[in-house]
């Protein structure tokens, strides 16, 4: 990080320094730091933001108005902090240690910087036991890493077995859901990538945060948190989500842009997926994708017209795929069915309205 990226604090109480440096370093930021205000003015301008501690803004050193500059408190602030606030032109006062999300989620945005876009949030969840979900969803995220994007995989089912076996990265080092703690409401997102399995096509990336065979599953929060920072990173977030959610997996379709519902074309399915949808609670747009062949001739349109949601597209079952699973070859191409479907559920994504 150059010095002009890198953000200011202003302390002279040795605590409140070593505190803001430690939630510094734990979302990967570097920052400058001086003693007093008047130290503080060469770097003033041009800092992307500035943390200023109470006993330094003792100072009467006028400098010039500028956004993003915090107070930092050790304790509840006196009347006479908010004054000093208001002369410096702070947003906010933080107190210490009650406020350190806030100053977690301030270094996380100066660390990972502004993102082109903002990243879209799918959802994929199975009409019936064995559906198809997991495949879809693991397609979709070598999808967008075909076509040179970044898309972040999250398996939200801890009795699925994990979604890296589906791709056969089940020995690949990384962290797993029972590894990963999130001790707070903000991830950075190229911190957790260099943590997470990943798998690399081109100029493409799909990072995979699996459950594991053993151990818990996903927290709310922590779902929240890394789909959140998937979004601010402008990355694809594909939530691979059981047929019935946790308060986890309901955290992930509560962020999803598009849900998608793989229902097989089948009366039986097609019965069962209105009970799934009914347990669905998602402010998101909800789509079905008709999977075949239907032994009966059930079409993809009466399919959605029984489970009562729109059509999104249909999807032929490949013959070789059970095979390419268990021998962990798991890799469809732009070409197949699972392929074309992808792109399907892609350009939905994308026109969806944001959540």
């Amino acid at each position: 990080m150059q010095q002009a990226d890198r953000p200011l604090v202003v302390a002279s109480d040795d605590t409140v320094l070593d505190e803001i440096q430690r939630i510094a370093a734990a979302v990967g930021c570097e920052s400058e730091w001086v003693r007093d205000l008047g130290a503080a003015r060469e770097h003033w301008a041009h800092a992307p933001l500035v943390l200023v501690d109470d006993t330094a803004a003792l100072l009467d050193t006028p400098l010039p108005r500028r956004a993003d500059v915090l107070l930092v408190c050790k304790g509840a602030p006196e009347p006479a902090s908010w004054r000093r606030a208001f002369a410096l032109g702070a947003r906010d006062v933080v107190t210490l240690p009650d406020g350190e999300d806030t100053l977690v989620a301030a270094f996380a945005d100066v660390a990972e910087g502004p993102s082109d876009r903002r990243g879209r949030v799918l959802a994929v969840v199975g009409g019936r036991g064995g559906a198809g979900a997991s495949v879809l969803a693991a397609s979709v995220g070598l999808g967008v890493a075909r076509t040179g994007g970044s898309a972040l995989l999250v398996d939200c089912d801890p009795l699925g077995g994990g979604v890296d076996l589906l791709l056969g990265s089940e020995q690949t080092d990384g962290v797993r859901w029972p590894g990963l703690r999130v001790q707070s409401g903000r991830v950075s997102m190229a911190e957790l990538e260099a943590a997470l399995p990943a798998r690399k096509i081109g100029a493409g990336r799909l990072s995979v945060l699996s459950c594991d065979r053993e151990g818990p599953g996903p927290s709310s929060d922590a779902v929240a948190a890394v789909v959140e920072a998937g979004r601010r990173a402008g990355r694809t977030v594909v939530c691979d989500v059981p047929r019935h959610p946790d308060a986890a997996a309901a955290e992930a379709l509560r962020h999803a842009d598009l849900v998608v519902l793989v229902v097989p074309a089948e009366v039986r399915s097609c019965v069962g997926a209105t009970r799934v949808l009914a347990g669905l609670d998602c402010p998101g747009e909800v789509r079905v994708l008709a999977r075949g062949p239907a032994p009966d001739g059930l079409s993809p349109g009466e399919v959605a017209d029984a489970v009562g949601v729109a059509l999104l597209g249909s999807v032929r079952t490949d013959r070789g795929l059970a095979r390419a699973v268990e021998r962990g070859a798991f890799n469809p191409r732009p070409g197949s069915a699972l392929g074309r479907a992808a792109r399907t559920v892609l350009d939905a994504l994308h026109s969806a309205p944001s959540c």
